[in-house]
C-alpha cells in the first residue's frame, strides 16, 4: 500500500473523530443544520469515493440528510465508511492502485484518474469541508480541533477517538 495513502486515511479517521467530538460537545454546533449537512456531504462523498474504487456492487444510494434520524445516525454512518474504507485498503495491490475508474459525474469532458488519484480527492475533499466546519464552529463560539495532517504527524499518528 503506498504509505502516503495510507496515511491520508489514517489521518482522515482521527481528523473525523475529532471534528464529531467538538461537534458533540458545543450544543449550538451540534445542533446546527449548516454543520449537519456538511458531515452529511463529508460523509456521503467518502462512501461515494469508496464505491468509485471498489467493485461498483451494488449500485451506489445516495443518502439526504433527513435520513438519519438523530447526530448520532449520522456519527454511526461515519463511522461504518472509516472501518470499512480502512480494511479495504489494506487489500489494494500497487497495479489496483494505478487501474484507472471514471468519476461518473464529470460529463463534459469525462474524468478519467487513478485510483490512487481518486483517493487522494476523497482525502483533501473531507480535509476542506472539516475547514467549513471549523469556520462555522469559531462562528457559534466553539475551538475547533486542530486537526492538520501535521498536527496527526506531531501527535504520533494517534488512532481515532469516537467518544
Amino acid at each position: 500500500m503506498n504509505p502516503l495513502l495510507r496515511d491520508f486515511f489514517h489521518h482522515q479517521a482521527w481528523a473525523d473523530a475529532e471534528h464529531w467530538r467538538a461537534i458533540e460537545a458545543h450544543a449550538p454546533a451540534a445542533a446546527d443544520a449548516a454543520i449537519r449537512n456538511r458531515l452529511h456531504h463529508i460523509h456521503l462523498v467518502q462512501r461515494a469515493f469508496r464505491w468509485i474504487v471498489g467493485d461498483r456492487k451494488p449500485m451506489f444510494t445516495a443518502t439526504k440528510p433527513e435520513d438519519f434520524a438523530t447526530l448520532s445516525d449520522l456519527k454511526a454512518y461515519a463511522r461504518d465508511y472509516h472501518d470499512e474504507i480502512l480494511r479495504f485498503l489494506a487489500s489494494l495491490s500497487e497495479e489496483r492502485l494505478a487501474a484507472e475508474v471514471d468519476i461518473q459525474w464529470f460529463k463534459d469532458p469525462p474524468l478519467h484518474i487513478t485510483v490512487a488519484e481518486a483517493l487522494a480527492q476523497c482525502a483533501m475533499h473531507s480535509q476542506w469541508h472539516r475547514g467549513q466546519n471549523a469556520t462555522r464552529l469559531r462562528e457559534l463560539g466553539a475551538v475547533p480541533p486542530t486537526v492538520d495532517l501535521i498536527a496527526w504527524y506531531w501527535k504520533g499518528r494517534p488512532a481515532p477517538n469516537w467518544t
